[in-house]
């Protein structure tokens, strides 16, 4: 993270982090000092593994994913993140003393507040509010995290491909086949033939990096079988 963005109206910052809106003002101002502004473009690392987590990122504007990546070049999507929400890897992170283990890519152009490692400390310790928020979403995470334990380990890829092509909530998806295969930690060459299969039954219709689902009905039962 090394391009500072602009300075952020606190108004913003408090919109998106209500936890923050009982703090003091000379506090808060702190917090929104322009070097702990960040503005990454798409496709940039937000952090990586084996990396120290050097602060804890509040998002204002874009999307986050976390990926995890095995020794064979394979990844899979953990979560993303969105403004007003957090990353648990980082929490994690500054709560064991322990170096990232896994990615965070930026999938939009996006703005950050990166919370200091000390003021995070404090803020835990001191703001129930702010520790309140940070407990919560690890409620939240392990939820979705067991939940994708679960599917990639008792759900078929067929089922698990219509889920994720229907959670898009949209009838033309500009993606390629490489990464839906990087969502659902497979390869590109099995996620293709499980896509044609789809097309011959009449569910999606491809294109050149482009999905449009033809019969939404049909996708829906088979990601509850």
């Amino acid at each position: 993270m090394n391009v500072t963005a602009p300075r952020l109206d606190r108004a913003t910052l408090l919109r998106l982090y209500p936890a923050l809106a009982d703090l003091p003002p000379a506090r808060l101002e702190r917090l929104l000092q322009p070097a702990a502004l960040f503005q990454l473009p798409a496709g940039a690392c937000v952090f990586s593994e084996h990396q120290p987590c050097t602060g804890f990122p509040l998002l204002l504007d874009g999307s986050i994913k976390v990926v995890k990546q095995a020794s064979s070049g394979r990844e899979l999507l953990l979560y993303r993140v969105s403004p007003g929400g957090s990353c648990i890897i980082s929490s994690s992170c500054l709560l064991g003393h322990t170096d990232y283990n896994a990615r965070g890519i930026a999938e939009t152009p996006l703005s950050l507040l990166a919370l200091p490692v000390g003021e995070f400390g404090r803020l835990l310790v001191d703001h129930a509010p702010f520790r309140d928020f940070v407990f919560h979403l690890f409620s939240e995470r392990i939820g979705e995290l067991m939940q994708l334990v679960e599917e990639v380990a008792f759900a078929r890829l067929d089922q698990r491909l219509a889920k994720l092509i229907l959670a898009r909530q949209a009838d033309t998806l500009s993606i390629t086949h490489q990464q839906l295969a990087d969502e659902l930690g497979s390869v590109r060459e099995i996620v293709s033939r499980l896509l044609k299969g789809f097309a011959a039954q009449g569910l999606v219709s491809l294109g050149r990096e482009q999905l449009t689902v033809t019969d939404r009905d049909g996708l829906n039962k088979l990601a509850a079988v």
